[in-house]
């Protein structure tokens, strides 16, 4: 079990189900919801995430995709797209030790900042798995 929570602390959760998809997202909606250059996520079922305190704020970032918030202080903790039902993205940073979900591949590289150089040799894909690129940085 994982547990975690916003900035100012009015929302905690306990992720009770094994996370997957772990990964760090270069997608512009990410970058510009976070204000970071990736967003690291992990995937849970649904039922996975118990919120312990607090209640998050919700808005549309796109057709059929969600983004839960802390209403308090703006902090990021979920993304749900109607396409996955049933599957629940929490933001890898808002847990309290991130160290235990450490990203397994990089997604939407296509929209990475060039300046941003990672050292690391995980998976690259250039939208979602199974395009991958090992060209691009």
């Amino acid at each position: 079990m994982h547990q975690g929570g916003c900035f100012c602390g009015a929302v905690r959760y306990l992720v009770t189900a094994e996370p997957f998809n772990s990964t760090l997202c270069h997608c512009t909606m990410c970058r510009r919801a976070s204000g970071a250059p990736c967003v690291a996520w992990f995937s849970v079922p649904r039922a996975g995430l118990q919120f312990t305190a607090g209640s998050l704020a919700y808005y549309a970032s796109s057709a059929g995709v969600q983004r839960g918030f802390c209403a308090g202080c703006g902090t990021q903790v979920t993304f749900e797209d109607a396409r996955c039902r049933g599957e629940l993205d929490v933001t890898t940073a808002s847990l309290d030790d991130p160290e235990l979900v450490p990203p397994g591949d990089h997604t939407y590289m296509q929209s990475h900042l060039r300046w941003l150089q990672l050292a690391d040799t995980l998976p690259r894909y250039l939208r979602t798995r199974g395009e991958s690129v090992r060209d691009i940085p």
